[in-house]
């Protein structure tokens, strides 16, 4: 059975329509279906969300409300958990990173690792590599390791609870989402930290930086750019601590 696919879908300018037009060929050939979730902005593109609707490879849950995000990936993600069969892998993923890794030279070595996952590789995040961070602003690495180093310390394991890809089966996600309370961002964290002790790891490289790709801007000037930029430096402060916080609550109540 080919895995299924989740993907938040916050599109207000329709730029990442065009790009899901252009991956579109890849995703068909190995995943079974898109689970998507238009905000209500992005459904406001009538032409955009007809092409989508006639697609029968798309399964849409549109939402009819503002939703904080970690409402927002609650509610997707428990959708796809139920629609999908038991024993089917989801990746848990965003479009832009989608869009870049598909369109670059690591798209071969990602669908070599989606086509290799079985049921008892689950679950698992794909972690960012040594060599993929170097791609990142620092400021965003020495943030979000330091929920990282949280962690290890806490429950004994370096995890990377601000993940970016994550691949569960639909069993598992049906088990975790009841259990997540947090409504903003912080619930991937809190998600992963209901998984801590069975979830496995591997680093890859295609998780480097995305937005160069998806804004079509100079790599080294857009880094630059952010990381002497104190908003993206609280942009980030913002969800690490929560994250933070999150994990050393649980700890602090016996939750280990």
């Amino acid at each position: 059975m080919k895995p299924a696919i989740s993907l938040p879908f916050n599109d207000p300018d329709g730029t990442m329509f065009h790009h899901l037009q252009v991956i579109l060929p890849d995703l068909k050939g190995h995943f079974e279906r898109v689970y998507l979730c238009p905000l209500l902005s992005t459904q406001e593109h009538g032409e955009h969300m007809r092409q989508l609707q006639d697609d029968d490879f798309f399964v849409i849950f549109p939402v009819d409300r503002e939703l904080d995000v970690g409402e927002y990936f609650s509610y997707l993600y428990q959708r796809s958990a139920e629609t999908a069969y038991p024993d089917q892998i989801i990746h848990l993923a965003y479009l832009d990173r989608l869009a870049f890794v598909l369109g670059s030279e690591y798209r071969n070595t990602f669908l070599a690792d989606i086509d290799s996952l079985t049921l008892p590789d689950m679950p698992l995040i794909f972690q960012r590599s040594p060599m993929a961070w170097e791609t990142h602003p620092q400021n965003y690495r020495q943030l979000e390791t330091i929920v990282t180093t949280v962690g290890l310390n806490l429950f004994g394991r370096a995890l990377d609870y601000c993940w970016c890809h994550l691949a569960i089966a639909a069993s598992q996600l049906r088990e975790i989402i009841p259990l997540v309370r947090n409504s903003g961002i912080s619930m991937v964290a809190e998600m992963i930290y209901y998984m801590r002790d069975e979830v496995k790891t591997r680093d890859v490289d295609w998780l480097a930086w995305e937005d160069p790709f998806v804004l079509a801007g100079d790599a080294m000037e857009l880094k630059k750019e952010r990381e002497n930029n104190l908003a993206e430096t609280n942009k980030r402060l913002n969800y690490v601590l929560p994250m933070i916080e999150t994990l050393t609550r649980f700890s602090a109540n016996g939750r280990k």
